[in-house]
């Protein structure tokens, strides 16, 4: 069965009008943010979103035989219209970088500030051979052995096993077919990075990247130099999903950034009891 929208869904407080937009990356679902619900909701009411075919988005309305950045923001956008979110910070991971960049230049009035987890930034030349490797495997590998094997690639060290073990796990749910759709998004996913490497900011941002992510840490680097709205902190011996590796670290800068103040204390992220409405 088709559905209209994306899969998404909300944590409300009441009397809080302030939201927080969570978009994960390629390959992810909302339970990307399994570790920031708890201390997020706190604060703001939430939205998470899962992107076409990713999680519980599967066979969304219209049909296409191949995506555009701007179909996706407009699929973001739609959940937005649907729950009444008028305008709202943004917290994303990776590949969602970009999309969220492109999100912000169609419909600025609608961001506020924006967090990148393990951001992109630019086309290194590690990227594009991660990218050029992964079309060659495509006919001698499955789809999941492939993304499992890149897992391996992007996050080697041992202490990454956690974060490696949720990204394999939620990207089973993609079907072959839906990987190569979104892998025919790499040819304009690195012109928007030429493009927004050298277009200013419109929105402040804070870029949270894991000392141990070697193949996107440079570029967020020289980012954050170009930028003047951007801000840059890594977090020492964490890999690319800095956000699952380093919870309460993440967690804390985020909302400092957002202006939510200092936390809570007494619940950890990393005991967080959140459940999505699918199980991994």
């Amino acid at each position: 069965m088709s559905r209209q929208l994306l899969h998404y869904e909300t944590f409300e407080l009441p009397e809080q009008e302030e939201w927080v937009v969570f978009v994960h990356g390629a390959g992810g679902s909302v339970s990307t943010w399994k570790y920031q619900v708890d201390d997020f909701e706190k604060h703001y009411n939430l939205l998470l979103i899962d992107l076409r075919d990713h999680g519980l988005s599967k066979d969304v309305d219209p049909m296409m035989d191949a995506y555009s950045f701007q179909d996706i923001s407009q699929d973001i956008k739609a959940v937005m219209d649907q729950v009444g979110v008028k305008t709202a910070h943004f917290v994303t991971l990776s590949f969602g970088s970009v999309l969220v960049q492109d999100f912000a230049t169609r419909y600025p009035y609608r961001v506020k500030k924006i967090v990148f987890a393990g951001g992109i930034f630019k086309g290194t030349w590690a990227i594009r051979s991660f990218v050029h490797f992964a079309k060659a495997l495509n006919s001698v590998l499955s789809y999941e052995k492939m993304y499992s094997f890149f897992s391996y690639l992007l996050m080697p060290r041992e202490r990454n096993q956690k974060a490696r073990r949720l990204y394999q796990m939620q990207a089973r749910r993609l079907t072959q077919k839906e990987y190569l759709k979104w892998v025919a998004l790499y040819d304009e996913f690195f012109r928007l990075l030429a493009k927004f490497s050298h277009r200013p900011l419109v929105n402040p941002g804070l870029i949270i990247m894991g000392g141990d992510d070697y193949v996107f840490l440079s570029g967020a680097e020289e980012f954050d130099q170009l930028q003047p709205r951007a801000r840059l902190q890594v977090i020492p011996k964490t890999g690319h999903i800095c956000n699952v590796e380093q919870p309460e670290q993440f967690n804390q800068l985020a909302l400092d950034f957002l202006g939510a103040g200092n936390m809570t204390q007494g619940r950890s992220a990393s005991t967080k009891q959140y459940e999505s409405s699918y199980s991994e």
